[in-house]
């Protein structure tokens, strides 16, 4: 079992979320009652829409893991799963989205994830297609 598919059975026990296919066509989704909240595109790759409010809060400790990969002005994170801590830390930050989702503006409009948008290199430095 790949580390996304253990993170994927972890998350799809908790009460806030309910599983479906990804609006961007690739992979599973995770989603609150108000929006998609995680994407699975890969057996290590995971993007979770944190909010541009979470993403601003937490940008300093974001861009300090070698899991987490940042896009400019988006909504979404990218993580890199190797390892379990980062399934782990992929735990702990769906729930920082969950809470900011329940806060977000209803008036802010839907947002794409970092699918094709992202090249991950693994820690070691080989490309990951």
């Amino acid at each position: 079992m790949t580390l996304a598919q253990r993170a994927l059975e972890r998350l799809q026990d908790w009460p806030d979320l309910s599983a479906g296919s990804a609006s961007c066509g690739t992979g599973r989704a995770l989603c609150s009652v108000r929006d998609e909240i995680v994407h699975f595109h890969s057996y290590r790759d995971v993007d979770l829409h944190l909010t541009h409010r979470a993403i601003q809060r937490f940008h300093y400790d974001l861009g300090g893991s070698s899991a987490i990969h940042l896009v400019p002005d988006s909504r979404w994170v990218t993580v890199h799963l190797d390892c379990e801590a980062d399934v782990d830390l992929l735990m702990s930050l769906v729930s920082i989205a969950l809470k900011a989702h329940q806060t977000r503006p209803a008036a802010e409009p839907p947002a794409g994830c970092n699918y094709h948008r992202v090249t991950v290199f693994h820690r070691d430095g080989v490309l990951d297609g």
